[in-house]
Parts: C-alpha cells; sequence; structure tokens
C-alpha cells in the first residue's frame, strides 16, 4: 500500500499492508493458469460388437445359398429371396453350413449395420423355409371382411366396401369374417401389406373400433363425462 505525506520524495510502498485492492488480507491473490495447460479432454468412444451380428445363422437342409462378395440369395421351397450388403459388413459361410457376418471397419455405423443385416440375413433364409404369418382382427359393429378371387374386400363403415389387391407372393385368409391372415415368405413385403389394411381404419381409443393386429394392445380413453345435474 502506497503511504504519501505530502512530499513526493518520501513516497513508499508499505509491504506490511494487510488490506489492499485485492481484499482485505494479504493472503487473498488470483490464481493464474498457464496458457500451454488449458485444453480439451478428448474421449475415445469404443464400438461394442453387436450382440445379435455376432450369433451365427443356422442354414436349413432345404436352402440353396449362393454368395458373391457383398450378394446373398437364398432360394428354398417357399421362393427366392436376395441381399446385397453395405461396404461395413462381411458375409462368411463357415465349414458347419453356418453364416456368419463380421465386421470391416471398427466404427459406429459398421456396428449398425452388423445387427441389423444379421436379422435380414435370418429372416431370408427363414422366408424361404418356413414362411411368416401377420395377423389383424376386425373390431365394430358390421365390419366384416372377404376375399374375393385376388382381392381382399372389407366392410369398414364406409359408403362403399373397400377393395384391395394382393400383392404377388403373398396370400391372404379371412376367418370368421373379423380375422385376416397374411403369410408368405418375404416378411417385409407381409408387414406393409398388414399396415395398408390397417391404415383404412386404425383403432380408435374410445370403444377400441378399427383394426388391429392380433397382439396389439390398444390404449383407451375415458370418454367424455355429460353434464352434472
Amino acid at each position: 500500500m502506497w503511504n504519501f505525506n505530502g512530499d513526493l520524495t518520501s513516497l513508499k510502498w508499505n509491504s506490511n499492508s494487510r488490506t489492499g485492492f485485492l481484499g482485505k488480507t494479504q493472503g487473498i491473490r488470483p490464481r493464474v493458469t498457464p496458457a500451454g495447460r488449458v485444453g480439451f479432454v478428448r474421449t475415445v468412444v469404443e464400438c461394442k460388437e453387436s450382440r445379435i451380428g455376432k450369433k451365427p445363422i443356422e442354414v436349413p437342409s432345404n436352402v440353396t445359398l449362393t454368395l458373391e462378395e457383398q450378394f446373398v440369395k437364398a432360394k428354398g421351397p417357399l421362393g427366392e429371396l436376395s441381399l446385397s450388403y453395405p461396404g461395413e459388413v462381411k458375409v462368411v459361410k463357415e465349414e458347419s453350413g453356418k453364416l456368419r457376418l463380421y465386421k470391416t471397419a471398427e466404427t459406429k455405423r459398421a456396428n449398425q449395420m452388423h445387427g441389423l443385416f444379421r436379422t435380414l440375413t435370418d429372416n431370408i433364409i427363414v422366408g424361404v423355409s418356413k414362411g411368416f404369418d401377420k395377423k389383424l382382427q376386425l373390431v365394430g359393429v358390421g365390419y366384416r371382411a372377404a376375399v374375393e378371387g385376388n382381392d381382399l374386400v372389407m366392410n369398414l363403415g364406409f359408403s362403399h366396401p373397400v377393395r384391395m389387391a394382393v400383392p404377388e407372393g403373398l396370400k391372404v385368409k379371412v376367418e370368421e369374417n373379423t380375422r385376416i391372415t397374411v403369410s408368405g415368405y418375404d416378411k417385409s413385403a407381409i408387414g406393409q401389406f398388414a399396415a395398408t389394411i390397417k391404415k383404412w381404419r386404425p383403432p380408435e381409443p374410445y370403444k377400441g373400433k378399427g383394426i388391429r393386429y392380433a397382439d396389439e394392445v390398444v390404449r383407451r380413453k375415458e370418454g367424455k363425462a355429460g353434464k352434472k345435474k
């Protein structure tokens, strides 16, 4: 602290002063971090191997596989399907006859593609050997369905019946006029056609009327209460 008594020659710095502009005590001092020590901490993200992707795929004896680099074709008693793979995934047929998928890079996308294409590969093999099906149910007074030739005809409360052509490779069966079963060997085509059927009358939340999947749980809402007297 500077002491000034009127004479400039006697101006001195009092180093023993316990007060100053930095605080009331001499012990308070600002801490300066050198510029060289300031930086960012880089975190390394490790991509774990997909639990689904590393599982081997069983190939039944009635399925014939053709492997050509990033292309697989499966032929079975129900039909024939093929699948192309991205560069992050490699398909290998082991001596035991099983298929196994490997990653060609350690990236997040490679880990995602590993599990996805393992599932798609298993779907085409199961599809051409056993097939898949999707069941729907019509709920509502007067809601009916029937198969006429290659068309699915539904009465859903409109002024006219809804007529849908069944895609090639799929089969549609109606039981008790309200239960629809879509079957075939292409799982994606089955799911797409079933979703198109449901789109005509999605189940409403108050009475549950509409088209729903057989294993679907429709969340119901409580209707508006009447005016209290």
